[in-house]
């Protein structure tokens, strides 16, 4: 059995990698960013003894289903110390296991001490088989009802039916419990009304906009429950700051045909988010307000009368759901609110092409930095981060990072969702590699763009990883479908250069993306329970190559669902991000002309957008930088042949393979 250390102090012993744990040593080897977790599961485990519980799941997530969540609710890295925003950890009287997926296994086992299994993988199926080896028949499996979606207790329900154990809710939360009073205090931030001129439509316009779904829906329900805090947020055009890098607030809505109800603080309002929502009192467009503790209760109360809840199974709790008669509920996916947001209104899209111009200003003048500082020695992951912060908040109408500034150099970067930390940008050598993954949050837009660069002389799979990278991210961005298509049926376009090779990733494709919301916002994107793609969305086109231990790479651009020039309607991608690639990096001779055809027009529009803002702003060296960095590429440099191509590149990589095994 693992067994932890006894003292804050954890112990170092001779191992071959540093940055990851080693707990089959003697004794075990766990690097400084491991965290000491035995004092804290003994305290769980005699809560969980005084509750009768055999099993507790704790999941990453917190009320509202988001995918980032604030200190005081970050349950999951208070008792593993795993801060990685995807995983589920579950504690028996005498073991601990994390479940996560491929982007967070390097960083887990940096993170976890040895108390800790790993499981990699984050299906529910397989976290029952293994509370069903690691506790008895008889035994009670516990969770917080209000930390599960309705989708994902029904999956732990069924993975545990028939088999003696017992499913039950506690909604007190004993991690709460055993955390304390060391537990960070909730949010008391000023909640605030966007100004008008960032947002598609009054708050008004949005509520008529929904009743007039529900008026419209085969059912006819009476009310809309929104319980993700990205709904209640765009539905008033308000912003907060409970959520670090996610300009949102704890609330829930319910929405009727005559009235509205929102859950939030309301001595956090601001005076004129305040005044905004009572205008129109009373009437159907009052904003009635009431404390955020009571939305259960009062949903309770309001499902006792004659009405149809109609409310999104992704982002509402069990313990909500619960309070609601099974006949007096409509069940979707999504809520309407959550898909209206998702397709942009042509105000939105203009809003978020002039963030990514600004956004691009500020992303080249930090290349370009790089580019005379990483020579020199004098950058680390670290100032990196700092600096392309900094340049953003330079810019017109910045509201801070949208996202935790990824600055990663060298094996560093070979972790998908790493942050950054002290390790130095080298220019040369087979770690020189930096990839950088940079996200503002702008009043008109949020913007998530990746670049990655190499300042030395590439590796040959380097090189041809990267290009086959780019391939994918052009072959998706060009791509032309029809209407209604799920990004699902189209993500492997994103991956077929690097199929060719036998190479992959471990991540999605992309995710939608939100004006001044959450930079990964959902339900767009390219996984299998997102909405099919409609023009008018946002989302990201990432595909990466991920070499562990040595180097990573991301291209990652925003790009908006647009119709297409075709004589039936079909639809395809306007690439909003609108700073260049790393022409070090690139191997001309694996692209087909239609792809270098895809990057000379990219290349004139970010010359048409971005260079006026440049001399705008006088920004004169980095409007030469701009110029040189986006000169056409030449067509005759372009493959001649698919089979070539393939046959050639496979070459490639195999000899690079062998070269970097003989090293």
């Amino acid at each position: 059995m693992p067994t932890g250390c006894a003292t804050d102090r954890l112990p170092q012993a001779a191992s071959t990698r540093t940055d990851i744990r080693n707990c089959s040593a003697d004794p075990p080897y766990l690097p400084p960013t491991a965290i000491n977790t035995t004092a804290r599961l003994a305290a769980l485990r005699g809560t969980m003894r005084a509750h009768s519980v055999h099993a507790y799941i704790v999941p990453s997530t917190d009320a509202h289903m988001s995918e980032y969540i604030a200190e005081r609710d970050s349950r999951l890295g208070w008792l593993t110390g795993f801060t990685g925003s995807a995983g589920t950890a579950v504690v028996t009287w005498d073991k601990a296991a994390l479940w996560t997926d491929s982007r967070y296994w390097t960083q887990a086992e940096r993170q976890l001490d040895c108390n800790w299994e790993l499981q990699r993988t984050t299906w529910i199926k397989s976290i029952g088989l293994w509370i069903l080896e690691a506790v008895p028949v008889g035994a009670n499996i516990s969770l917080d009802p209000f930390l599960f979606s309705i989708d994902t207790w029904n999956s732990y329900s069924q993975a545990l039916h028939g088999s003696g154990r017992t499913l039950l809710p506690i909604e007190t939360n004993l991690v709460d419990q055993v955390w304390g009073d060391q537990r960070p205090p909730p949010a008391s931030s000023e909640i605030y009304s966007l100004p008008a001129a960032f947002t598609g439509s009054s708050w008004q316009e949005k509520v008529a906009g929904i009743r007039q779904q529900m008026e419209q829906h085969v059912r006819r329900p009476t009310a809309v429950l929104l319980s993700g805090l990205e709904e209640t947020a765009w539905l008033f055009n308000l912003r907060g700051n409970d959520i670090p890098y996610n300009p949102v607030f704890y609330s829930y809505t319910l929405l009727t045909n005559t009235s509205i109800s929102l859950f939030v603080d309301e001595m956090r309002l601001s005076a004129a988010a305040r005044q905004s929502l009572r205008a129109g009192c009373p009437g159907p467009l009052c904003v009635e307000l009431q404390e955020y503790g009571q939305a259960r209760a009062h949903l309770r109360r309001y499902a006792q009368g004659n009405v149809t809840v109609w409310l999104g199974t992704e982002y509402t709790t069990y313990g909500l759901y619960g309070v609601i008669p099974q006949e007096k509920l409509l069940e979707d996916s999504y809520s309407p609110v959550m898909l209206a947001k998702a397709v942009k209104n042509a105000k939105e899209q203009e809003l978020l092409r002039a963030a990514h111009v600004r956004d691009a200003v500020a992303v080249i003048q930090y290349l370009l930095w790089l580019e005379k500082m990483v020579p020199q020695g004098q950058v680390d992951e670290f100032s990196g981060a700092q600096h392309i912060d900094m340049l953003r908040q330079a810019q017109e109408h910045n509201r801070g990072p949208s996202f935790q500034s990824i600055s990663a150099s060298g094996l560093n970067a070979a972790l998908a969702h790493y942050r950054y930390g002290s390790a130095p940008v080298r220019a040369g050598g087979a770690r020189a590699g930096s990839r950088d993954w940079a996200a503002g949050g702008w009043e008109d837009g949020t913007t998530d763009i990746t670049r990655t660069m190499h300042w030395g002389v590439p590796t040959p799979l380097q090189k041809e990883a990267y290009t086959r990278v780019l391939m994918g991210n052009i072959d998706l961005s060009r791509l032309i479908f029809p209407p209604n298509t799920a990004g699902r049926v189209v993500e492997s376009f994103a991956r077929r250069a690097l199929w060719n090779v036998g190479l992959n990733y471990g991540h999605g494709t992309g995710h939608g993306i939100g004006n001044f919301l959450s930079v990964h916002e959902w339900p767009v994107g390219f996984q299998s329970n997102n909405v099919p793609l409609m023009a008018g969305m946002f989302t990201s086109i990432e595909p990466g190559y991920y070499r562990d231990g040595e180097f990573g790479i991301r291209i990652e651009d925003v790009a908006l669902v647009v119709e297409a020039q075709t004589k039936v309607p079909f639809l395809t991608f306007e690439v909003v991000s609108l700073v260049p690639y790393d022409r070090n990096l690139i191997d001309l001779s694996l692209l087909s002309l239609e792809q270098i055809r895809y990057l000379n027009a990219y290349y004139e529009t970010i010359r048409a957008r971005v260079g006026p803002e440049l001399q705008r702003q006088r920004l004169e060296e980095e409007y030469r930088w701009l110029q040189r960095n986006t000169e056409p590429f030449p067509l005759g440099s372009a493959a001649t042949a698919t089979a070539t191509l393939g046959t050639l590149a496979l070459a490639s990589l195999l000899s690079a393979l062998l070269a970097g095994l003989q090293a």
